[in-house]
């Protein structure tokens, strides 16, 4: 059987996708932290996308949204499933405000999630 590739690379109305986003994100508490994938994990498969295409590609369609958050939303409680700030263009700044939040890194620069981690699932 020939597997189907996945249809999506970008959610089918990014604009509705991106708001469900942003209003999870403004729900986080300072001093905690989420992941792409806890947040893409409280957001239903848009219409039309298969529940597994979801899953592969959700967090991707998170970042996507995170990338062009606007002002007040708290982008720094974001971070990846290892618990580590991704690599990019205003990860010392990302740091900077979560360590003034009172979230701590260890000495590999990993969050601990346990610790510092918030799923939302008490919230939706």
């Amino acid at each position: 059987m020939v597997q189907k590739k996945p249809r999506f690379t970008s959610p089918p109305d990014p604009r509705e996708f991106n708001q469900q986003v942003w209003e999870i994100v403004r729900q986080i508490p300072a001093g905690k932290v989420s992941t792409y994938g806890w947040i893409a994990a409280l957001i239903s498969p848009p219409p039309g996308v298969d529940a597994k295409d979801y899953i592969a590609f959700g967090a991707r369609w998170v970042g996507g949204a995170m990338a062009a958050c606007p002002q007040g939303v708290p982008w720094q409680r974001v971070i990846n499933a290892q618990g580590k700030i991704s690599l990019r263009q205003g990860a010392e700044q990302q740091r900077e405000l979560l360590e003034k939040e009172g979230v701590e890194f260890d000495e590999h620069g990993r969050v601990d999630l346990v610790r510092f981690g918030w799923d939302g699932k008490a919230h939706f």
